[in-house]
């Protein structure tokens, strides 16, 4: 390997460091091995349950669904583990009743791991730092990049339905809303492009592909123009039934019941020309965009923008690197929207169940 590749490799790891560095200095009561001297093996635990947890084969999807979780968790009011709640101090309706949710999954997890540290240490670990800790976890062991993260969050003992309803950014929503939704929490339109690169592991249902191609999209009385017609195709035969009929009613925004279809598309492997060999935190999911293949109507708007089409290109075209250093950063990011540490906030003992106001 010649100098200049040594030194770039070098640069890059450097600025990846100090980024990093400084993300975590702005987490404020948090610090690196928060349970250091109150629960030394909690991170250990984590990740063990995590490893168990992938070695059972029904578990595959897994990463992309504590992923998921993550997301629709800390978009709202930052890392405090109110998705988990199935019932609120003082309010009647809960995030995962909200429309966005309800086809989260991932929940036991959390619980499987919450056991075991509650074994270990009764009450000291909160629901919201096992929540990043193992999301982290899964995306090292499904190949992808290392990001470290503070700990210290506290749980919330409250949810927030209203906000989850109306400031998860939508699988159908346009560019301009998407960038509105993720700079409200200080995010770039770089760091969006590489946080949505997060739809590069696990299956999308059907649910929310089917929308598009039904004859009357976003009210346009056509399927969505920007699939080609070949792929239009393809979603037909992977994700409707030979015998079914597809309603014009885009059910996945209005249904007050969503269960999310058994069919489902894939990024890795099935619809782009990567090898097999490739890690699924790789270009692929850029790939795809750059030939008209998104899988959802909001992963294609990145094309719709200048900007963000221009960082698409970049990470298509690179080995990786570019995008899963732009990815560990702004999960860093990401992780430290936290609104609850210090004597804020509480440990939950059931990660579904606040602990009653005293």
């Amino acid at each position: 390997m010649g100098f200049n590749k040594i030194m770039k490799i070098f640069l890059v790891l450097f600025s990846l460091a100090a980024s990093i560095t400084t993300l975590l200095s702005e987490a404020d009561g948090m610090r690196l091995d928060f349970y250091e001297q109150s629960c030394p093996n909690a991170e250990k635990i984590v990740m063990s349950e995590v490893q168990k947890i992938l070695a059972q084969s029904q578990n595959k999807n897994a990463p992309a669904q504590l992923l998921r979780l993550f997301f629709h968790d800390c978009f709202i009011e930052g890392c405090d583990a109110s998705i988990l709640l199935t019932e609120s101090n003082g309010t009647s309706m809960v995030e995962r009743q909200a429309i966005p949710n309800q086809t989260l999954k991932g929940f036991e997890f959390i619980d499987i791991i919450k056991e075991e540290l509650e074994k270990e240490c009764p009450g000291i670990v909160s629901c919201s730092d096992i929540l990043v800790l193992a999301t982290r976890n899964f995306i090292i062991l499904s190949g992808g990049p290392y990001y470290p993260v503070y700990t210290g969050r506290k749980d919330n003992n409250q949810s927030f339905f209203s906000k989850a309803l109306s400031d998860i950014p939508r699988p159908n929503g346009n560019i301009i809303g998407t960038l509105r939704l993720f700079s409200l929490r200080g995010f770039s339109a770089r760091e969006t492009v590489a946080l949505l690169g997060g739809h590069n592991i696990g299956k999308i249902s059907c649910e929310f592909i089917l929308p598009r191609i039904n004859n009357n999209f976003l009210g346009l009385g056509s399927p969505d123009s920007t699939l080609p017609s070949d792929f239009l195709e393809e979603i037909k035969l992977k994700c409707l039934e030979s015998n079914s009929s597809f309603s014009n009613s885009e059910s996945f925004t209005e249904s007050s019941s969503i269960s999310e279809s058994e069919r489902s598309m894939a990024y890795f492997q099935e619809l782009s020309s990567s090898p097999s060999s490739q890690s699924p935190f790789g270009t692929h999911y850029y790939r795809s965009l750059m030939i008209g293949r998104g899988l959802l109507f909001a992963d294609q708007q990145l094309m719709a923008n200048e900007e963000t089409a221009k960082v698409v290109v970049e990470y298509s075209l690179d080995d990786g690197t570019a995008f899963r250093t732009d990815f560990a950063r702004a999960m860093v990011k990401m992780s430290n929207l936290v609104s609850l540490s210090g004597l804020e906030g509480q440990v939950r003992l059931n990660c579904s169940i606040a602990l009653k106001s005293s």
